[in-house]
């Protein structure tokens, strides 16, 4: 079986290929990066997936710089849907599965408890209303053959392509540098790690999952402080991990006060998902962070 992993050289991406390398797998993978497609052209998708051997592809590409996206919504639309739905029509075409990552950033943080795939959608900023065009293009283009997973707070080994690493290595740098670190306490989500979301892609595929939206994240919850907090004390980082007020740290673009993910509905596939602490210490050992 043959799978293409589209934006192959992000943090999930890479943790995908190195998943996808596991003897016990069943899959070819073949990565693809933006100088072999660049989807924020969409026309050159029909043609380059034409000419492509696959069974399968996963799209990780995305424009995901929350803030700067705010001022691009074109280009935000340009990438997070418009190709989002290219690429859904030529899996059509092939009869391929068509598996998509998409985000918590769909929801408005009206919710008090974790929201279900069921749930109505209501994005506050750029990005969440762009990755939620990309769903529902996608789904209208090619429902029968459409996995979307709608993931959180990512952190890889890999760092976010643009982003200069991920959450963890800004906390543990800034901890380090200045002994303290500011952290917003009235967010909550859902922290992941992309190790135990590539290893859920994975078993998804090989389970030959239904088509439809699953919400693919880590078990449990933080605010972005209580995440920070435990980042410093399984380092040991001689820092102090101070709380702040969404209002006393603005951003360009809204966020969900709250965008906890149920995962019931994966792990009802793929079985019983990790807590995000146990993602987090294997996260953390494998980058050297601790021993």
């Amino acid at each position: 079986m043959q799978v293409l992993v589209l934006g192959a050289n992000g943090q999930l991406g890479s943790d995908l290929l190195r998943a996808g390398q596991d003897p016990g797998h069943r899959w070819e993978v073949t990565p693809v990066f933006r100088k072999d497609l660049d989807v924020s052209c969409a026309d050159a998708i029909p043609a380059y997936l034409a000419a492509a051997r696959f069974d399968a592809l996963v799209n990780c590409t995305s424009y995901h710089k929350t803030d700067e996206v705010e001022r691009n919504a074109t280009q935000a639309v340009a990438i997070n849907a418009h190709a989002v739905r290219a690429l859904a029509e030529a899996c059509k075409a092939k009869g391929a599965r068509f598996v998509h990552i998409s985000t918590d950033y769909v929801f408005g943080g009206e919710n008090s408890r974790p929201y279900v795939e069921t749930d109505c959608p209501s994005p506050l900023n750029v990005y969440g209303a762009s990755k939620l065009l990309g769903e529902q293009l996608a789904l209208r283009a090619y429902r029968q053959g459409t996995i979307i997973l709608r993931a959180a707070s990512l952190f890889g080994v890999a760092g976010a392509s643009g982003k200069g690493g991920n959450f963890v290595e800004t906390m543990l740098r800034i901890g380090k540098e200045k002994g303290q670190v500011r952290v917003v306490n009235d967010i909550t989500m859902s922290p992941t790690g992309t190790a135990d979301l590539a290893r859920m892609i994975w078993s998804l595929l090989e389970r030959e999952a239904p088509a439809g939206i699953y919400h693919v994240v880590n078990s449990g919850q933080a605010t972005w402080f209580e995440f920070a907090r435990e980042i410093i004390r399984k380092a040991a980082v001689a820092a102090d991990v101070l709380p702040l007020t969404s209002a006393e740290f603005p951003t360009v673009a809204l966020r969900p006060t709250y965008s906890v993910l149920d995962n019931r509905k994966v792990a009802g596939i793929v079985g019983e998902v990790p807590h995000w602490k146990d993602a987090l210490d294997r996260y953390l050992k494998a980058k050297g962070h601790v021993h």
